[in-house]
């Protein structure tokens, strides 16, 4: 009973890790699919954070499959107990909690999917010499979702030509018609959904 109760706290305790481990790339895509782009960065904060709780997560696990794999003590008991144990204290279930912990810690390496693949704005160039590129430093990215959503919000802006954005060099690469939107306007759209444009740099 007590080894029970141990393996439970311990994968409740892992499973709260890893999604806490996870919620800074977790809660952009689920902005993004509730409409409320907005609180994309709301847990920017936890990435620093991210290796010591994916420690935690994997040790709370290690712990919890000691607990479930050790040989148990007999006890010389004559009283009638029932040694059938439930789906719930099972290695299958045990297993199955594992692999759900181990999809939310690898969340941010394939969150990207959930975004659609940014479209490619069609803009109607009269002069070339309207043609802009910027660079934008951004902070608040948390993996290559954040950049997968700054690149789908940014092909909707009118008059944005092309934007590849890369979460490792925390920046934007934009290029657009300066007759069309204003580089302010670009750094306003991404800051309208959580992230902060630090600096801006003109690149020729």
């Amino acid at each position: 009973m007590i080894t029970t109760t141990k393996t439970s706290k311990s994968w409740i305790a892992g499973i709260f890790a890893a999604i806490t481990a996870s919620l800074c790339c977790i809660t952009p895509v689920l902005a993004f699919l509730g409409g409320a782009s907005g609180l994309a960065s709301s847990f920017s904060w936890i990435e620093p954070y991210r290796p010591y709780l994916i420690v935690v997560t994997v040790l709370l696990f290690a712990f919890a499959w000691y607990q479930k794999l050790k040989p148990q003590k007999q006890v010389d008991c004559d009283c009638d107990t029932d040694n059938k144990k439930s789906f719930w204290q099972s290695k299958l279930f045990l297993g199955i909690v594992t692999v759900i912990a181990a999809l939310l810690l690898a969340f941010p390496y394939y969150a990207k999917v959930f975004y659609p693949k940014p479209h490619q704005n069609i803009v109607i160039v009269v002069d070339k010499s309207n043609i802009q590129t910027v660079q934008l430093n951004i902070s608040g990215m948390d993996c290559d979702g954040c950049s997968a959503l700054i690149n789908s919000e940014l092909s909707k802006v009118n008059g944005v030509i092309e934007a590849n954005t890369s979460y490792k060099n925390a920046n934007a690469i934009v290029k657009f018609d300066n007759s069309k939107i204003s580089v302010d306007s670009i750094a306003n759209t991404l800051n309208a959904i959580g992230y902060k444009v630090t600096s801006i740099t003109n690149n020729k």
